[in-house]
């Protein structure tokens, strides 16, 4: 039968405290959560929305053991975990079996993910990831489910109210059909959204990714998102996606979310990189502690196991192309969200993820900034916290090898320069004016200089 659902009416959820019993977290005290970019896994690169709980601990062990004394903690199960039936390489949206309960909200699929039977949600596969010293996130759409609408399911912490009542079929996202978009103005919408964040932090939810709010900009959702976590009394990462979030939207969107899209979601192909690149340029004021713009998840590893592009692969990234995606996501502090499988890692892709020098310019660089961005070569820079100055050079160019350079009194230093390679580990000094080498195409190198005076 199309379009089933499974209702799971009359169920009592192991309750949480109310709102009035919560700690209502104050405005911009949200920003203390992520003060440092967050880093961790996601499944969709590899997965796309038919990942199963075992996959989800294969990660998690992985990351306890080989990432998280580098700061990797977050482990995110993206979309869809609660259809029993989805597929790889798009979606199921013919007959999709749904699970919700009898409130509208979504619960996960148990035959995806077995700790969740008895009504016990993500609360067991969250406590194994606690269990690690992680933290656990989900994915989610904006918006209430069609389902609960057109079954006009009550909507928790209302008088009366349901579904019907707050949904519009306006803006709808044009590529999942789940859901119909929440009136914000309309009573019931905000309770709507605390219900669901009352359940998630019942779970032990610490990172949830809100799919289809950026683009276009849905500012009245978004509110009623941050209001809802702040209420929760759990400490909630949020995340929107996917880009292109308008610049226009930047103030707003650093005011409510802990780091928001730039882009579509980037892939193991050369054009996804430089189109990051160039949107990129306009976010640079932003970067700032507790929000962050987002760079997406990074396609390197083993990718498209049951994805959404492609067959199951190794990256198709060149080494250069490799070291020239992770080095700008780190220099620009983007969130770090590692999209292959973990456990398929080969010895180079698990050095580019654990190198003590790169990761702690990520976590403790400011003021960082585009130099310039032109003929194909592009420098970045950034500030360490014992005066030394970070230097990305990037040759973007298809054909040519080329010199990048900078002048170093453009980066604030001058005399006699020790030069750091932070990849290899290679040192030099540099006596000149100037700081750069050749680079072949698509390639790049990241320097710490310390200026000797």
């Amino acid at each position: 039968m199309k379009n089933k659902i499974t209702l799971m009416l009359g169920i009592v959820l192991v309750s949480i405290s109310s709102h009035s019993q919560h700690k209502t977290f104050q405005k911009e005290e949200f920003k203390q959560w992520a003060q440092t970019p967050p880093m961790g896994w996601n499944s969709w690169d590899c997965y796309g929305p038919t990942v199963e709980e075992h996959e989800v601990k294969a990660n998690a062990d992985y990351m306890a053991k080989e990432l998280k004394k580098f700061g990797w903690e977050y482990v995110v199960v993206d979309i869809r975990w609660f259809v029993e039936n989805d597929k790889a390489g798009g979606y199921n949206q013919t007959d999709p079996r749904y699970v919700m309960d009898e409130y509208g909200r979504y619960l996960p699929a148990v035959n995806r993910f077995p700790s969740a039977k008895d009504r016990q949600g993500f609360k067991p596969l969250a406590d194994y990831i606690h269990k690690k010293g992680l933290k656990f996130g989900i994915h989610i759409m904006r918006g209430i489910p069609k389902k609960a609408v057109e079954n006009k399911l009550p909507i928790k912490g209302t008088n009366g109210v349901t579904a019907d009542q707050v949904y519009s079929s306006a803006l709808q996202c044009e590529w999942l059909r789940d859901n119909y978009t929440v009136l914000a103005d309309k009573p019931g919408a905000q309770e709507y959204y605390n219900s669901i964040f009352e359940l998630y932090a019942q779970w032990g939810v610490d990172f949830i990714k809100i799919d289809d709010l950026s683009r276009p900009y849905h500012e009245g959702e978004i509110n009623l998102i941050r209001n809802a976590i702040d209420k929760c009394g759990r400490k909630i990462v949020l995340s929107t996606s996917p880009g292109e979030t308008p610049i226009s939207a930047a103030s707003h969107v650093s005011t409510h979310a802990n780091m928001w899209r730039m882009v579509d979601d980037v892939w193991d192909t050369w054009p996804h990189i430089t189109h990051l690149m160039d949107v990129a340029q306009k976010w640079y004021p932003y970067i700032a502690p507790g929000t962050w713009p987002d760079c997406d998840m990074i396609p390197l590893g083993r990718i498209s196991i049951r994805g959404e592009r492609g067959k199951d692969r190794m990256t198709r990234l060149t080494k250069d192309e490799q070291y020239t995606l992770i080095t700008f996501f780190n220099i620009f502090k983007s969130p770090l969200f590692f999209g292959g499988d973990l456990p398929s890692n080969d010895a180079f892709t698990l050095s580019l993820l654990t190198n003590k020098e790169v990761v702690k310019m990520h976590n403790e660089s400011t003021d960082v900034k585009q130099l310039f961005q032109k003929d194909g070569k592009i420098a970045v820079t950034s500030k360490a916290k014992d005066g030394s100055v970070y230097l990305a050079l990037f040759n973007i160019a298809d054909n040519a090898s080329q010199k990048v350079s900078v002048n170093l009194s453009d980066l604030g230093i001058s005399g006699t320069v020790d030069v750091l390679n932070m990849w290899t580990g290679e040192k030099s000094k540099v006596n000149s004016t100037e700081i750069g080498t050749d680079l072949k195409p698509h390639s790049s190198v990241l320097y710490q200089l310390k200026s000797k005076k």
